[in-house]
């Protein structure tokens, strides 16, 4: 699969009165039918082909259900009361207590076969929604709303919506906790208006993520599947209607608290935007548009994602100069490109109570500042990078004591700590001021070239002048991070928040990549990056290897296990490893050496999980764009019920190439459990046609329990193809 960057200019196209507007690209068509009020989505999904537009809308239009209105009504881009909508409405507000329900007219649509602008108006109010759809069949939408009237406008609601297939079945999102994000959840499409609401001020470690609708029994490799995500790193819904009268709808918006938003005449809001994928080829295929359209974007990582060693794991706030100047030399000596110094560098953070807001150097530990450090990193070569809190504040600073008034939140009213933390208010142009030169400082002093940008709590009760101010001080985030990004435009900012907590495609229009989960527990880590990975590629998703027994979970695994499951993801390191044996050290290496060798096919691939057809198994492989090569990783987190393991199947391959099948020369497989080993890994290769390695499949050894294997697969020539390989292919 290849995408394009080019696109035909485009024209302005204004749709008349009862006509149609059609968005195609991307394999996906959307049809949009204009009538007396807002257009109505005819078809979102495969494209249609030659059809009359006026006869799909013949053989779309509703009846008169029994019981009901006496006229058939539409089903709009943003459904109404007034439309005869009886869900949840796609806006809500209010003027000093009188509701308002706009009836939308004068509605007109611009654009070409890649975008739609909706405008229309109603008393008082002016409507924008803007629809893009991308190479990858990616469609976004943004709706915005202008209180045209002479008073103030409360908004409440401003959602975008679409409709679903009435062959779907069922309802996938995701729940989780700190170190456990990301955890799916299934249950079968309920009637009525379902609600997910975040209300945590950040996107969550138990935030949905992702809502997807689809066809009963939808999985990994098969099923057709409607899904929206939210591109915002703060309170959110995600909802479904599925009334009895209607088509089943999905969508997203911002929840707004009361009194958070109120437009003052001429003001405006923009929502934040909702990302709509369809796919009829399993939430494989939902991945596969997601990540074809993150790497289509201008601003995407280009180059090779760096070997990165973060000290946090490694020294916690025990910082000294000797030590982690030890720790740099065997970093450099075993391949890692970048060095990260964690928590703990700046004024008073002996420990989490204190510090956090005073961004300088501590010269109590530091008495030359960062530089002797900086310079022992520079001279192996290495990457230099820190770990910042911009948007907290500990009471035990400087900072708080100098300027109380600059907290979002009022510890003197009761409101309570978290990690002994409270939250700036960024909003605050002295707040936003005051970090931007403290950090661009610091950055500047060092040439830094990295940034862990973390957020380590809820925002609970944040408010700015007695009203709410959770989606005003993300704005303000966004903004500081763009400042940094433009001040220094060399940089780069991964997004953590107490591990997983800020993973959303807002974040990352602003950063260049994303910690998955404070866990480094690889059982752990293999689901949370698999469901991770449904969004976001694997070169933005930050992926460790860190110590034998991992401090969130206590439990005990292999360094084999460790790079494995760091491999699919940008490979890093998060542990001691001046004090590794030297075999430990000789695995990290072998380890980096593949992770370089192959994160250009690991960055740029199609991601694919087949079925193992066991719960104890995790199958990931990804494979190039020209099908020329592929990597398969399985990894066992408990026994099978099977002695005699299932053949591997490996999609996306050529059918008529022969592939070279083996592992991975600096990764070798596990030591045996079982009394023997595949036939064709006791001979140490495999050739096989992609048809046979598609359809039919190779057998695996028996894994263990904590054990994995990487097979790479490599497009050979047909005459160079082994002889036993040839009979029954």
């Amino acid at each position: 699969m290849t995408l394009t960057h080019e696109q035909p200019d485009a024209v302005d196209v204004e749709t008349e009165t009862g006509r149609h507007h059609v968005l195609r690209r991307g394999g996906v068509e959307v049809v949009l039918a204009l009538g007396d009020g807002l257009p109505e989505v005819l078809h979102w999904g495969p494209p249609l082909g030659a059809v009359d537009l006026d006869q799909l809308t013949l053989a779309s239009r509703r009846q008169v259900s029994p019981s009901a209105l006496d006229q058939p009504w539409p089903l709009t881009l943003l459904p109404n009361e007034h439309d005869g909508w009886e869900g949840r409405p796609g806006f809500s507000a209010h003027r000093a207590g009188r509701v308002a329900i706009p009836r939308w007219h004068s509605a007109r649509v611009t654009g070409d076969d890649v975008r739609a602008t909706v405008a229309a108006v109603a008393e008082g109010l002016r409507l924008s929604i803007d629809l893009r759809l991308d190479d990858a069949g990616v469609l976004r939408i943004t709706p915005e709303i202008v209180n045209t009237g002479d008073d103030n406008l409360e908004l409440s609601i401003l959602e975008a919506t679409m409709p679903v297939g009435d062959v779907a079945a069922g309802t996938l999102d995701f729940g989780g906790r700190w170190t456990r994000e990301r955890s799916p959840q299934r249950s079968r499409i309920l009637e009525g208006s379902r609600v997910r609401e975040s209300r945590r001020g950040r996107t969550g470690h138990d935030a949905p993520m992702l809502l997807a609708l689809g066809t009963s029994g939808f999985d990994s490799r098969a099923g057709e599947i409607w899904a929206v995500h939210f591109a915002w790193s703060a309170d959110s819904v995600y909802r479904y209607d599925a009334l009895p009268e209607a088509r089943t709808i999905v969508g997203a918006g911002p929840l707004l608290r009361p009194g958070e938003v109120v437009l003052g005449p001429g003001a405006r809001f923009r929502a934040p935007t909702s990302v709509f994928v369809w796919s009829d080829e399993g939430l494989d295929g939902v991945s596969d548009r997601f990540h074809r359209s993150l790497r289509a974007r201008e601003h995407h990582p280009s180059t090779p994602r760096l070997v990165t060693l973060n000290t946090w794991e490694a020294v916690y706030f025990r910082h000294d100069l000797g030590r982690l100047r030890a720790l740099a030399d065997t970093a450099a000596d075993i391949g890692v490109e970048r060095f990260v110094l964690d928590d703990g560098w700046f004024r008073g953070r002996r420990n989490d109570r204190a510090g956090l807001g005073d961004w300088v150097v501590d010269t109590t530990i530091w008495p030359d500042g960062l530089h002797p450090l900086v310079e022992a990193v520079r001279a192996h070569g290495m990457q230099f990078g820190l770990w910042f809190e911009p948007e907290m504040v500990n009471v035990d600073s400087d900072l708080a004591r100098r300027h109380p008034d600059w907290l979002l939140q009022d510890p003197e009213a009761g409101v309570r700590a978290w990690r002994h933390q409270y939250v700036l208010d960024v909003a605050n142009p002295a707040v936003f001021d005051y970090l931007l030169e403290s950090l661009s400082r610091l950055v500047a002093e060092y040439e830094l070239d990295y940034i862990k940008w973390d957020q380590n709590r809820d925002l609970i009760e944040a408010v700015h002048g007695g009203r709410a101010s959770v989606h005003r001080q993300t704005v303000a985030v966004y903004a500081l991070l763009n400042e940094m990004r433009r001040r220094h435009p060399n940089l780069e900012i991964e997004s953590c928040a107490s591990g997983g907590a800020r993973v959303d495609l807002g974040v990352l229009e602003h950063t260049d990549r994303v910690w998955a989960s404070d866990t480094n527990d690889p059982i752990e880590r293999l689901d949370i990056q698999r469901w991770t990975e449904l969004l976001i590629p694997l070169e933005l998703i930050g992926a460790h290897v860190g110590p034998p027994v991992t401090h969130t979970t206590g439990r005990e695994t292999s360094l084999s296990l460790r790079i494995a499951v760091a491999l699919f993801g940008s490979f890093g390191i998060e542990w001691d490893i001046s004090e590794c044996t030297t075999d430990e050290l000789n695995q990290l290496r072998d380890g980096i050496a593949a992770y370089k060798r192959l994160r250009g096919l690991l960055h740029s691939g199609i991601l694919a999980h087949p079925d193992g057809g066991d719960d104890g198994l995790r199958i990931t492989t990804v494979t190039s764009q020209d099908a020329g090569r592929a990597l398969v990783r399985i990894a066992r987190i408990a026994s099978s019920d099977r002695a005699l393991p299932r053949l591997l199947q490996v999609p996306h391959l050529d059918p008529g190439a022969q592939y070279l099948v083996r592992t991975v020369p600096e990764l070798p497989p596990p030591r045996r459990i079982e009394p023997t080993i595949p036939p064709w890994m006791e001979q140490g290769q495999l050739i096989l046609t992609g048809a046979a390695l598609v359809h039919h499949g190779i057998r695996l050894p028996l894994l263990g329990p904590g054990q994995a294997l990487v097979l790479e697969l490599q497009k050979v020539p047909t005459d160079t193809a082994h002889p036993l390989s040839a009979r029954g292919n």
